[in-house]
């Protein structure tokens, strides 16, 4: 169960059993926003929880494994700010079940202690609900054995840091358990070095900057990420940026992170008004600059299915190695998605 002073904010932690219910295990604990509007509950958890529909959710709630602030409710139930939610079951959480899979990792390098490697865009970093296979901790687990588990324990062995799923790009995995936390140490203390390559829409105004504002869950969607530009809620985050090569209606940028938070590029760049090309999540998988008609609205779509992710890359990667105290410095190629998108939008400008 998580601590009383760890439930600050609105979210959602999988996988804590309660040893303060007979035979039962919690599987969600969420806190309400304070600026949460009422809800009833079966659509407020429906709409939260992973694989859940309502019909789900009103068993649940029928058959008493839903409780608000200790006590048991009915779907009709309006949740209120701070209310308290937990489910329980009668069976432990699917947290720790890892298959290994044979599949191949694109190693960069690796040693004793850590091991670097460029992860294809498309694949989960770690399992959870709707994605417990196929995953990199799937594919680490089955070649490389004792791997150091994290604060969730064995669900994320090695991982000190993480992509998104359709991000592509180099990562760092801790081979040992002095090599985790050394490293967990330079992400805390934001030493390491992380630029990513992307493409954004429209032209930035300045060439170069520095977007801080902290990001947290958005009050109107919480799947997505949003900028508390007055720092009222979320957490600090800092993306400098620098325009590579501008191409009218994109941009190629450089971004090197200072923190780490949940979509951070691809939401300050939102913020900026220039999502990333083909983002889904965050808008810019729509045609945000020129005429959306004719053979230019052909191109881009184009351009979307060759490339139906958002066009974000790992590029380089830096850190002090734990052992050695050498400074380590990575670098990768884009990927052939975002090469050929990239040729076709500098070949489009310069046929226009």
């Amino acid at each position: 169960m998580l601590p009383p002073e760890t439930k600050a904010q609105q979210d959602v932690e999988p996988g804590y059993a309660d040893p303060d219910e007979d035979e039962l295990y919690e599987h969600y604990r969420v806190v309400v926003d304070p600026g949460q509007n009422l809800m009833r509950i079966d659509r407020f958890l429906t709409e939260r929880l992973p694989n859940a529909t309502r019909t789900k959710v009103q068993n649940a709630i029928d058959t008493e494994s839903v409780k608000v602030n200790g006590k048991s409710i009915k779907a009709s139930y309006k949740i209120k700010p701070q209310d308290v939610i937990t489910v329980s079951l009668p069976h432990p959480p699917r947290d720790t079940d890892i298959l290994p899979e044979n599949i191949p990792l694109n190693i960069v390098y690796e040693d004793d202690e850590v091991l670097v490697l460029n992860k294809p865009a498309g694949m989960v970093v770690h399992p959870a609900y709707s994605n417990w296979t196929g995953t990199l901790v799937n594919a680490l687990v089955y070649h490389f054995q004792n791997l150091p588990t994290s604060r969730n324990g064995s669900i994320r062995p090695g991982l000190v840091h993480r992509i998104d799923k359709d991000t592509s790009g180099l990562m760092v995995i801790a081979k040992t358990e002095y090599a985790m936390a050394h490293l967990g140490r330079q992400f805390f203390e934001h030493t390491i070095e992380r630029t990513y390559n992307a493409i954004a829409w429209g032209e930035l105004k300045d060439e170069a900057g520095t977007v801080s504002g902290n990001i947290g869950r958005s009050l109107r969607d919480r799947k997505v990420q949003a900028v508390f530009p007055d720092g009222s809620q979320g957490k600090h985050a800092v993306t400098h940026y620098k325009v590579l090569k501008s191409l009218h209606y994109v941009s190629l940028i450089e971004c090197k992170l200072e923190t780490g938070r949940t979509h951070q590029i691809r939401v300050h760049m939102q913020y900026l008004g220039h999502p990333l090309f083909s983002d889904a999540t965050y808008g810019g998988d729509r045609i945000l600059r020129g005429n959306a008609n004719g053979s230019y609205k052909s191109f881009v779509q184009n351009c979307f299915e060759l490339m139906p992710r958002q066009a974000l890359h790992a590029k380089s990667l830096g850190f002090e190695h734990p052992r050695t105290h050498e400074w380590l410095q990575f670098d990768s190629a884009w990927p052939d998605d975002f090469s050929s998108v990239l040729a076709k939008w500098e070949s489009y400008l310069e046929n226009r």
